[in-house]
């Protein structure tokens, strides 16, 4: 199995998404408390974005190293497929 392109960088991912972890649970206990609306909706805002930061980190870490290591390996339209499906996904 190949090392993903991330494992560099897989202490930071695992703490960012434990930190999301927590604000979700921040949100389940506003709600438990019956809190404002907005007041969720703004945390709720807040984890898209944690969300969307982890997601364009490993995106750019799949480019820079799986997409261009395919490449010069002779299989880079398949990675390439590969990436726009997971962007389709992503954005979808």
């Amino acid at each position: 199995m190949a090392v993903p392109g991330y494992s560099h960088d897989k202490v930071s991912l695992q703490a960012r998404l434990a930190r999301i972890e927590g604000q979700v649970r921040g949100i389940q206990r506003m709600v438990d408390e019956d809190r404002y609306c907005i007041d969720v909706l703004t945390q709720v805002a807040a984890i898209k974005a944690a969300l969307d930061k982890v997601a364009l980190a490993l995106l750019d870490d799949h480019v820079s190293h799986c997409v261009v290591d395919a490449v010069r390996g002779g299989t880079g339209e398949q990675k390439v497929k590969e990436l726009t499906a997971a962007i389709g996904r992503y954005l979808g």
